[in-house]
């Protein structure tokens, strides 16, 4: 099956930004920035993709990754996956720092499928969440020193939240676990466990414990929204901060691998409000006039 894959469009799954637990590049965006936004989610959603499938070897997945930087750098030839991003990240005047962050973070996925303790699973966040969060403060032109530290936080805890929910889905599909085995360890847990269908009561402690670790990185980023210039954006990441609360909240007392987290559509809009509404409550409507926009951005 993997020699039948040449390239990463090859093991693409169909998976699109509207399948995110998250919201990517929504109408609060502004139009001159979904563009880029979204040709670089397309571009992480191939290098995931490869990371992610069964088929291919470690070192075959490595290749294909590769493949996709040297496309991206130049280096290599041409991939329809990615010459939107390139097309972007020259009308923004980016660099491709954060697109390739996150292709090292798809390597460690090809080679690691286990995490000693928090510190590398925060450093794993490092390179497979946090480039996300800096790419979109990037593009919006907002100050790295002001506003890095508080995204980082939010990136690093969305990445928890997610690995806590499908805890279950990654250890029976990908033999994955992204729950350090030392937080295991301390309550009596075992690896195996998650491959049940209901979690014993000592993973249940493990996921209370690492949800009280994601909602300390969430405090941290709580002051984000107020921090970044762009209020469109502000709301944004108001309403996704919002969100990685409520369902980490949720993860104190419900079972990942039973119940149910996220919600449906309804809540999740009025989750959504309510982190909208607290920020133009706490924030001003700050105007500025918007930056010219790069020659070629507009398309």
């Amino acid at each position: 099956m993997s020699a039948a894959l040449q390239t990463a469009t090859d093991a693409r799954t169909g998976k699109g930004q509207h399948d995110e637990n998250f919201p990517v590049a929504s109408h609060l965006i502004h139009p001159r920035y979904r563009g880029a936004i979204l040709a670089f989610y397309n571009y992480v959603r191939a290098g995931d993709d490869v990371a992610d499938h069964t088929g291919l070897s470690p070192e075959r997945k490595i290749e294909l990754l590769d493949a996709l930087a040297d496309a991206l750098t130049g280096k290599g030839g041409s991939d329809p996956t990615v010459e939107p991003l390139k097309r972007e990240l020259a009308a923004h005047r980016q660099p491709p720092t954060h697109a390739l962050e996150l292709l090292d973070a798809f390597r460690m996925d090809a080679r690691k499928s286990r995490y000693a303790d928090w510190d590398e699973l925060i450093h794993y966040c490092r390179y497979s969440a946090m480039p996300v969060g800096r790419f979109l403060l990037d593009v919006h032109g907002e100050d790295p020193a002001r506003v890095y530290r508080t995204s980082d936080a939010i990136c690093a805890a969305l990445q928890v939240l997610n690995h806590l929910q499908d805890c279950g889905k990654d250890f029976r599909n990908l033999d994955r676990v992204y729950i350090p085995l030392d937080v295991m360890e301390r309550h009596g847990a075992d690896v195996s466990m998650l491959g049940l269908p209901q979690a014993t009561p000592q993973l249940r402690a493990v996921i209370r414990e690492l949800a009280e670790r994601t909602l300390v990185l969430l405090e941290e980023g709580a002051p984000l929204p107020n921090q970044i210039n762009d209020f469109r954006l502000s709301l944004e990441i108001a309403a996704i901060h919002r969100l990685a609360v409520v369902l980490t909240r949720g993860l104190l007392t419900r079972d990942p691998l039973s119940e149910k987290v996220h919600h449906g559509k309804a809540a999740f809009a009025l989750t959504a409000l309510g982190g909208i509404a607290a920020t133009l409550v706490r924030r001003p409507f700050r105007s500025r006039a918007p930056r010219p926009a790069p020659a070629g951005a507009g398309r």
